[in-house]
C-alpha cells in the first residue's frame, strides 16, 4: 500500500504550519525569532523560512530588522477590525471608555463574544502606574470575566443555559469559578442588577466590574468593563461602579441601535411645483390629510397634498408662525384641520378650505414670542421674554388639557428659535440658534438638561421636529442637510440635501413617519443658488 500524501493533504499540512507560525507569533507580544520560531514548533529551517517569506509578503506578519523578531503585520488587525465592525462597535464605545477611565483612574476594556471566549477589541489606560495591562486581541474564557459573565447574564435564558453548558469551567485562578450551578446564580444576579463582577478570577489581584452592550433589538453586541488593583477596586467601590459601568454600556448599546433600524435610502424627493423665499412653519394637518407651510417673505400659506400644492391665503405682513389648530381643540381632538397663522400683529386661523377668519384673542400666543408649539393635549406653549430672561410656559391650555398648564414653565438661558414636543407629549425640545444648542425639559422637572450642541459650522438652527421613535431632527440652516439625534443626546446620522438653507421640519403622512423639508431661497447667494436650484422647494424624505 503506497503511503504518499496526496497533493490535497500536503496543501493542508503546510496550512497547518503556517498558522501554527501565525499562532505562536500572535501570543508572544515581543515577537519571536526565527530559531525561536524552530525550536517552539520542530519545523525544519527551510520549511519555516518559506513560511516566514509568505507570511511576511501578505502582510500577516512583519520582521523587525533591529531585534530580528517577527510580529504580527496589520493585515490582522485589519480582519480583526472588520470581524468585530458591529457597525463599528470600537468608534461607538470610544467616547465611554475614556469618560469611564477618567471618572475611575482605572484601565477600560471593550471586548465582544467569540464562541466560548471573550475577546479584548480596546483599551483606555488608566492614570495609575500598576494597573490592568491585558493586550487588544487576548482572549479570555467567559466564566473568569466579569466582561464575559455579562454578555452570559443579558442572553436569553434558552442560548445562555446552552452556553454555560459547553464551558470548560476551567480554574485560571484559585478563585475562578469551576461550578456551573453556582456561575448560573452569579449569572441571575447579574441579570437583575445590570452588571457583573471578575473576582481576581482571571488575574490574582485584580477585580473588575462589567455590563453587557445590548442594542435597541435586544441584540448584545459585546461589553465594557472597568479592571484594577484588589486594592484600589474594592468590593465597595465596585458596588459604587457597577451602575455606571451599566449606564455607560446603556449609551453605547443606543448608539449603535439605530444601525438596526429602517435607514433613508436615496435623497429627499419634492413635493409640489410651488417655491418660497423664505419657506417655514410646516405643520401636518390629519383632518386634510396635507402639509400647510408659510413663505413668510411671500408672504402666502400654502397646503401641500398628494394633488399638488394650492395657494391659501396671501397676507398682508410677513408671516411670522403658523401653528395647527381645529374648531375641537377644546376638547383635546387632534384631526387638525386648520392652522392658527399669525402676521400683521394679529392671529388668524386659515382653514385647509382658503376661508380666513380672526382668532381669538384667548387661544392666540402672545406677538413677542421667539417661538410657538402646540401640546398633544391641545395647549399651546411659547417662549416669552420674562425681565430681561426668557421663559417658555404654556399661554393656552386646553379645556382637556392634562395637569395644570398654568403652574407649568421653564427659564431658558436664551430665547427658543423654535420648539417641539415628543409624540407622547411627555417631553419638549427646544432649539437656540443663538449658541447652537438643543433642551429637552419635562413636566414636573425644573431643570432643563443640554442634549447636545450642533457646532456653528455645520449649519444655523432652523427647524426641529420630533419622530415617532423620539428621535430629534434639526435644520441646518446653511449646513445643506438635516441631522438626527437620539433621545440620549447621540448623533445619529446626516442626512445630505439638494439646498443650502433646510428652514422648517414637520412628520406627518400616512403613518406619521415623513419628515416634510421647507427650505429657503432669499438669503441664498449667486453661486450657491446656481449650484442649488431647487433652493426654496418643499421636500419630503421617508424615515
Amino acid at each position: 500500500m503506497s503511503t504518499s500524501k496526496t497533493p490535497a493533504a500536503e496543501g493542508t499540512a503546510s496550512l497547518d504550519k503556517a498558522l501554527d507560525v501565525l499562532d505562536a507569533v500572535g501570543s508572544a507580544p515581543a515577537g519571536l525569532s526565527q530559531n525561536e520560531l524552530a525550536v517552539r514548533l520542530n519545523l525544519p529551517r527551510t520549511t519555516l523560512y518559506r513560511l516566514l517569506g509568505t507570511l511576511v509578503t501578505r502582510g500577516l506578519l512583519r520582521r523587525d530588522p533591529l531585534r530580528r523578531v517577527y510580529g504580527l503585520g496589520m493585515r490582522c488587525f485589519e480582519y480583526a477590525r472588520a470581524a468585530y465592525a458591529m457597525p463599528d462597535l470600537v468608534a461607538a464605545a470610544g467616547a465611554e471608555l475614556r469618560a469611564l477611565r477618567d471618572m475611575t483612574g482605572e484601565t477600560c476594556y471593550l471586548a465582544a463574544r467569540d464562541g466560548l471566549d471573550v475577546v479584548a477589541l480596546e483599551r483606555c489606560d488608566g492614570a495609575h502606574g500598576q494597573r490592568s495591562a491585558s493586550a487588544v486581541g487576548q482572549r479570555k474564557p467567559l466564566h473568569c470575566t466579569s466582561q464575559g459573565k455579562a454578555i452570559l447574564a443579558a442572553l436569553p435564558a434558552e442560548e445562555r443555559d446552552a452556553l454555560v453548558r459547553e464551558l470548560p469551567m476551567t480554574a485560571v485562578t484559585p478563585r475562578s469559578i469551576t461550578d456551573r450551578r453556582r456561575l448560573q446564580a452569579e449569572l441571575r444576579v447579574a441579570a437583575a442588577r445590570g452588571w457583573a463582577v471578575d473576582d481576581e478570577e482571571i488575574v490574582p489581584g485584580v477585580r473588575c466590574c462589567g455590563a453587557a452592550i445590548v442594542d435597541a433589538a435586544g441584540q448584545v453586541r459585546g461589553a465594557i468593563s472597568v479592571a484594577g488593583p484588589a486594592f484600589r477596586l474594592t468590593s465597595e467601590r465596585v458596588e459604587l461602579l457597577g451602575p455606571e459601568v451599566a449606564e455607560a454600556a446603556r449609551r453605547i448599546g443606543a448608539q449603535l441601535s439605530a444601525a438596526e433600524q429602517p435607514r433613508v435610502e436615496g435623497e429627499a424627493r419634492l413635493v409640489g411645483a410651488a417655491w418660497a423665499f423664505e419657506g417655514r412653519f410646516p405643520c401636518w394637518l390629519p383632518g386634510a390629510s396635507a402639509l400647510v407651510w408659510a413663505d413668510t417673505l411671500g408672504p402666502t400659506v400654502h397646503r401641500a397634498s398628494a394633488v399638488g400644492d394650492v395657494l391659501l391665503t396671501q397676507a398682508d405682513a410677513p408671516i411670522q408662525a403658523l401653528l395647527p389648530w381645529h374648531e375641537g381643540a377644546a376638547a383635546g381632538q387632534t384631526d387638525a384641520s386648520a392652522v392658527l397663522a399669525r402676521w400683521g400683529g394679529g392671529w388668524h386661523l386659515v382653514h385647509s378650505n382658503g376661508e380666513v377668519l380672526p382668532a381669538e384673542a384667548a387661544i392666540s400666543p402672545g406677538a413677542d414670542s421667539t417661538a410657538v408649539c402646540m401640546h398633544p393635549d391641545g395647549s399651546i406653549w411659547a417662549c416669552l421674554p420674562a425681565g430681561g430672561r426668557w421663559r417658555v410656559a404654556p399661554v393656552h391650555a386646553a379645556s382637556g388639557a392634562r395637569g395644570s398648564a398654568g403652574s407649568l414653565g421653564w427659564d431658558v438661558p436664551e430665547p427658543a428659535s423654535d420648539m417641539a414636543w415628543d409624540p407622547t407629549g411627555a417631553v419638549l425640545h427646544l432649539a437656540c440658534a443663538g449658541s447652537g444648542s438643543l433642551w429637552t425639559a419635562r413636566p414636573g422637572s425644573p431643570a432643563l438638561r443640554r442634549l447636545a450642541t450642533v457646532p456653528k459650522g455645520s449649519g444655523h438652527l432652523a427647524g426641529l421636529a420630533v419622530d415617532p421613535r423620539g428621535g430629534v431632527w434639526i435644520a441646518l440652516r446653511g449646513g445643506w442637510g438635516v441631522m438626527r439625534f437620539e433621545a440620549d443626546g447621540s448623533l445619529d446620522r446626516l442626512v445630505a440635501l439638494p439646498v443650502p438653507c433646510p428652514s422648517g421640519l414637520a412628520f406627518g403622512g400616512a403613518d406619521g413617519h415623513t419628515l416634510f423639508i421647507t427650505t429657503a431661497r432669499d438669503a441664498v447667494s449667486r453661486e450657491a443658488l446656481d449650484a442649488a436650484p431647487l433652493s426654496g422647494r418643499l421636500f419630503a424624505l421617508a424615515t
